[in-house]
């Protein structure tokens, strides 16, 4: 074999196993330079999942030491990086796993188209989902525009054997000039929050597999029903790993249908959520667009709020609804949110404070350390009426009954709420050493008063649509 080397352009594949990539590079027997390219999309980033994803490479890099590679790391636009690394090392082919959001296909189609002009191999690997998006079709050949029947497209489908991590690979005869990671400051703009935020992280594979492992042990028995409950720890959480590919798609649906087989109660359910997350994934495919416009183009026209003072209390969990506040400041401390509190949150802004649902998703993808662009942008956009929803427009969660519902004792509201508590939990308390002191939020401060009635809130989004509809 040639000394030449094959660099590994790694992105969102921050694992050894199940990882087409890795594995076939392995198998050529090609010595290998994995790289990490900071470029202006990697830099676009919100706060949260940027930092986040420097504690995923950090974690990578040490897996890879241990089969014998180096992580190098380059700042720079990705053509101009990889075309420098490729006339530094003499290196052949640059590989690299599928990203679908429209900004990576963009890059990568330059990339390649670029590389292939000049010689130089240039290669794609299936990446983070169970099926490429353009593989699954209608009957008439189109995409689906409903969750339902692609479930039933998808659901007994064949999904490939997940690859086994390798235990040793080829290294180039010298290693190139690498960033230090530190150097790249990706948690500056999380200031104070970082060390409050961190202490709820799961980073790297091996983790991300314990936690499967955990969830399928025992709680995916009552997922169907737990699942909504964000007092208890219902979900797999698996959420975070999968954003930075710290384990593969493939490895957590093989495990979830070995419980299914075994009868287990709950892993139908949560094959269903994969399955949601990948109908995100073939939605953005087909309609970019719903990344930043509306699904629905009729939509176009609602007139909907700006940036106002009602939403920047709803960032602050200042809305004086519990299981609102509760959610908002869920996310501030760990970095994520229950799904149920998601939905919850997002109407409240969508619907109670007809507020654009963007400013809802761009905040969204500055907080969350779980941030996915697809799910993201489709989430938001079922609950505002404007995405993929064959529920009618009229849908408003009621915050309070929801709470009543899905948190019926508080525990979910006393975890994140300080105000008027007599011994105020740890994690309400965090909060307030989370958020910007700008802010100038006081746990001992008074609950604030809610911003609107909620039955007024509902018949004034109620007027609104069905002006639309008119």
């Amino acid at each position: 074999m040639s000394d030449r080397p094959l660099i590994l352009w790694v992105r969102r594949d921050l694992r050894l196993g199940d990882q087409p990539m890795l594995a076939a590079a392995v198998a050529s027997g090609r010595a290998l330079l994995p790289v990490f390219v900071l470029d202006p999309e990697t830099e676009a980033l919100g706060a949260a999942p940027k930092w986040r994803l420097g504690l995923a490479i950090a974690q990578f890099a040490t897996a890879l030491s241990g089969i014998g590679l180096r992580l190098t790391l380059r700042r720079g636009p990705a053509l101009a990086v990889l075309e420098q690394l490729a006339a530094e090392t003499g290196a052949t082919g640059v590989w690299w796993s599928r990203l679908y959001d429209p900004n990576s296909v963009a890059r990568d189609t330059l990339v390649k188209a670029a590389l292939t002009a000049q010689g130089v191999e240039a290669r794609s690997f299936a990446g983070h989902l169970l099926h490429e998006p353009w593989t699954v079709e209608t009957g008439q050949g189109g995409f689906y525009r409903v969750f339902s029947p692609y479930w039933r497209a998808v659901r007994d489908r064949a999904v490939a054997t997940p690859a086994a991590a390798p235990v040793r690979a080829t290294a180039p005869a010298a290693w190139p000039a690498s960033d230090r990671l530190e150097a790249w400051g990706l948690g500056a703009a999380m200031m104070r929050g970082a060390a409050i935020v961190a202490r709820y992280q799961t980073v790297g594979e091996t983790a991300a597999r314990a936690r499967l492992a955990a969830f399928l042990e025992r709680p995916v028995a009552d997922y169907a029903r737990a699942r909504d409950l964000p007092g208890v720890e219902g979900t797999s959480r698996l959420a975070e790993n999968l954003t930075y590919g710290e384990i593969g798609i493939r490895e957590v649906w093989h495990a979830a249908m070995r419980r299914r087989s075994d009868g287990m109660d709950g892993a139908e359910t949560f094959l269903r959520e994969l399955v949601w997350r990948e109908y995100a994934y073939h939605l953005m495919h087909h309609t970019p667009q719903i990344t930043h416009a509306n699904w629905k183009p009729d939509w176009d026209d609602f007139p909907w709020r700006g940036d106002n003072a009602d939403a920047e209390r709803w960032r602050r969990g200042m809305t004086g609804e519990p299981f609102v506040d509760a959610a908002m400041r869920e996310m501030y401390v760990t970095g994520t949110m229950h799904n149920r509190a998601r939905m919850i949150a997002a109407s409240y802004l969508t619907k109670h404070l007809l507020t654009h649902w963007k400013l809802g998703l761009d905040w969204f993808a500055d907080c969350l350390t779980d941030w996915d662009p697809a799910s993201n942008a489709m989430g938001w956009q079922w609950v505002a009426g404007s995405g993929p929803d064959a529920s009618p427009y009229f849908r408003v969660f009621n915050p309070a009954g929801q709470a009543e519902k899905f948190d019926p004792k508080g525990h979910y509201r006393r975890r994140f709420l300080a105000e008027g508590a007599l011994e105020p939990e740890a994690e309400a308390l965090s909060y307030f050493k989370a958020v910007p002191k700008s802010w100038a939020l006081d746990p001992k401060a008074p609950y604030p008063s809610p911003l609107i009635d909620l039955a007024e809130g509902r018949a004034r989004a109620l007027l609104a649509y069905g002006a639309r509809k008119a």
